[in-house]
């Protein structure tokens, strides 16, 4: 059960029209709406049943009928004395149920779905990213040029805002005696009246955070400060695990009607349950974080579990704010369901003040970010199991296949003994072993040959001759090129070289000269585990990648021989640029284009032209994830190509993947590319790591992008690069291009 704040997709005025009552249904999805008076007194609800009924007993619809004449005025709702089991069956029932005082006036609405609140324009949700808060506190020692610093080092480290304390020292220590005090609190309140900010330089430092763009908070610690935020214009308010049973606080703070972070340091569950009942009671916006006040908190007390417990407690989203040494526990309470993460930010440790020796300095903030994001990504959204296409290339080269063991006839059936279990893992797995025995064979076979799924099942997977508006082939190995080509009308072949092809002579696969047109898509991976890489630092890698270059260069030059209506190949390369853990900078990109753009001069005369292929932001390397930083987004990929004459090999599954990660429309990727296109890779895409789908596998609409292809390349050409559509006989890439037809 979850209270929403943000009532307003679920409400609609009473005046309202049956075209308006459609439009918002149909925008928020929700099939309910709230009907209310210009006061927002709750008069009525609205169901797309209710709806249905009344078109149903209307022969002559009025769609300009009021909202409030057709709404079920007999609805179900609760006030802040209705017991959580009737709420929750009325949300069991009705799926949404409104929360309203005595005079109907509308304070949200209970839902079974999750909540979502808000931080300025950023919304905090389950759906969303962890919100991060870098707690300056008092770490800035009074001064306020070091508060300006901490501001700019938690933007920086990626936090999503940077939170400051304020004190009324007179109000808040009413009765404070210097002379009785205990020793705890005389250091507490000496280091605050030595290091306060005055409430100008307060004020400056929200404005400079708003300035670089990172959301200020503070926390106000008695209702003085609080009434100069609301005067200043605070966003929302952290509440401090000290003030969670200062009931008259928060009750100021609820009025105030902003979000609220609340923590729960020294605190009982029977005082967070008191905090969350009048929270509740009031339609607070709220987040409760898990904490413990101790300073530095000892691992063994923190106890993580209670994050869930606190959900529980409040049915609403949770957080945590840590106290302890290091980053690893604030990085597991992402895991555990926090949806904001707070710690302390200092530049040294060892500066006076309790809070700096449970700070974390900027490098280990930024390191604690870059922990919760993984661990987020790695948590994912689904219950599914699926695997990627790292696992995929793994299963091929680690798996096992079944083999023919010996010659089998057609006709003859199949048995265990002229079967045997064999790696690498391209054909039907030893799972399957158990569908083939028994079956007759459809064609003959001889030892070594693999089976696949046609083997024992029915394909539909013709012989056709397909015709297309832009010249066509398939990407094949020297060894299936004669098989695969075989009673074809392509126009184009497409070689793919290993670094091992490079060693044999052409003429010991090809016969005569060919009517087709030449590609070649060069190696990526070399001898020695090397990764092509033209704007390498190394430079005896760059060196080893220029010689790899050279060596392929030459071959297709021999290869050429073979086409000769092809007088400058097109040799398709993955450039390089790529990098272990993390994306580049700019600054970083640009000098890379730079230094590229010179390599790729020197090969102007080479007798081929190099065209980079569009990258996808996550490459697949030995069966491992990397990342990539050249010929990825779009921008820059029409800007590079204009300004050096370069042409690419667009690979739509790539760019696919690179629209879906930056959020490009990809039907403006495909336009802006067509301007500087060569050659197409054409297969499908899911996620942003998901390629090399079979067409209508993944997430492209190729009813509505094909079209545009052809039209847009009309004379290029393109091949469907189908992840091992070769096998058996070329079954994935005829079922390309059936599923294109």
């Amino acid at each position: 059960m979850n209270l929403i704040q943000n009532t307003a997709p679920l409400k609609i005025n009473e005046n309202e029209t049956l075209v308006s009552v459609l439009q918002q249904l149909s925008e928020n999805k929700s099939g309910f709406l709230l009907v209310v008076n210009s006061s927002d007194k709750v008069i009525g609800t609205l169901t797309d049943g209710d709806i249905r009924r009344y078109i149903l007993s209307k022969p002559d619809l009025d769609f300009h009928v009021k909202a409030s004449d057709i709404c079920n005025k007999d609805f179900h709702f609760a006030t802040i004395n209705t017991s959580d089991k009737v709420i929750l069956e009325n949300i069991k029932k009705y799926k949404y149920c409104p929360l309203i005082n005595e005079n109907y006036l509308l304070l949200g609405v209970y839902s079974d779905k999750s909540s979502k609140i808000f931080i300025g324009e950023q919304e905090i949700s389950n759906e969303k990213p962890c919100f991060i808060i870098a707690e300056v506190g008092n770490n800035h020692n009074g001064d306020l040029k070091l508060a300006k610093k901490l501001v700019d080092l938690a933007k920086e480290a990626g936090a999503n805002c940077v939170k400051f304390q304020m004190r009324d020292m007179q109000s808040l220590y009413k009765f404070r005696n210097d002379v009785s005090e205990d020793l705890g609190t005389q250091y507490v309140v000496g280091l605050l009246d030595k290091y306060q900010l005055s409430d100008e330089e307060l004020f400056e430092a929200f404005d400079y955070a708003k300035k670089v763009q990172i959301t200020p908070l503070c926390t106000p610690w008695d209702n003085e400060s609080l009434r100069k935020l609301q005067q200043y214009g605070m966003s929302a308010y952290k509440v401090a695990s000290a003030d969670l049973t200062n009931t008259p606080l928060l009750e100021s703070l609820i009025k105030t009607q902003k979000t609220l972070i609340v923590s729960t340091g020294m605190s009982t569950e029977r005082e967070i349950r008191e905090a969350a009942d009048l929270l509740n009671s009031r339609a607070a916006n709220y987040v409760m974080l898990h904490c413990n006040s101790s300073y530095p908190a000892p691992f063994s007390d923190i106890n993580l579990n209670y994050i869930q417990r606190l959900q529980k407690l409040t049915n609403g989203l949770v957080g945590y704010s840590g106290h302890e040494r290091d980053i690893h526990v604030s990085v597991a309470a992402t895991a555990l369901g926090a949806k904001i993460i707070e710690r302390h930010i200092t530049l040294d440790k060892n500066m006076e003040g309790n809070d700096h020796k449970v700070s974390l300095l900027p490098t280990e903030f930024r390191q604690m970010i870059n922990g919760i994001r993984q661990v987020e990504e790695a948590i994912g959204w689904s219950e599914q199991k699926e695997i990627n296409q790292g696992e995929v290339i793994n299963r091929e080269i680690l798996g096992k296949s079944i083999f023919v063991n010996s010659n089998i006839k057609k006709g003859d059936a199949f048995e265990s003994s002229k079967l045997t279990i064999s790696a690498p893992g391209k054909g039907l797995q030893p799972n399957k072993l158990k569908d083939v025995i028994g079956r007759k064979a459809k064609k003959d076979y001889k030892k070594g040959d693999l089976l696949f799924e046609s083997d024992i099942f029915e394909t539909k997977t013709g012989n056709k001759n397909w015709n297309f508006n832009m010249k066509f082939g398939i990407p094949v190995r020297y060894h299936d090129y004669e098989n695969l080509y075989k009673n074809r009308t392509f126009d184009i072949v497409e070689f793919h070289l290993s670094y091992k092809d490079l060693e044999i002579e052409p003429g010991d696969f090809l016969n005569g000269k060919s009517d087709k047109e030449l590609i070649v898509h060069c190696p990526e991976l070399f001898e020695n585990d090397h990764v092509l890489n033209l704007v390498s630092k190394d430079k005896r890698y760059l060196e080893e990648t220029l010689s790899n270059l050279n060596k392929t260069i030459e071959h297709v030059n021999k290869l050429k021989n073979f086409f000769p209506k092809t007088k400058t190949p097109l040799l398709i390369t993955n450039v390089g640029g790529f990098s272990a853990d993390g994306f580049w900078e700019d600054a970083e990109k640009n000098l890379a284009y730079e230094k590229l753009s010179t390599t790729l001069g020197q090969y102007k005369y080479s007798g081929v032209e190099i065209i980079p292929q569009t990258m996808p932001p996550f490459p697949w390397h030995f069966g491992g994830q990397r990342y990539h930083n050249l010929f990825v987004k779009n921008d820059e990929i029409v800007k590079f190509c204009k300004e050096n004459g370069t042409r690419i090999c667009f690979d739509i599954s790539h760019s696919k993947l690179a629209s879906n990660f930056y959020d490009i429309d990809f039907l403006e990727f495909i336009d802006d590319l067509s301007q500087v296109t060569a050659h197409l890779h054409i297969v499908d895409a899911a996620g942003v790591s998901g390629e090399g789908l079979q067409i209508g596998k993944g997430e492209i609409d190729f009813k509505t992008i094909f079209p545009k292809i052809e039209n847009s390349f009309s004379g290029k050409s393109f091949v469907p690069e189908v992840w091992q559509g070769h096998k058996n006989n070329g079954e994935g890439f005829w079922e390309a291009f059936n599923r294109l037809s």
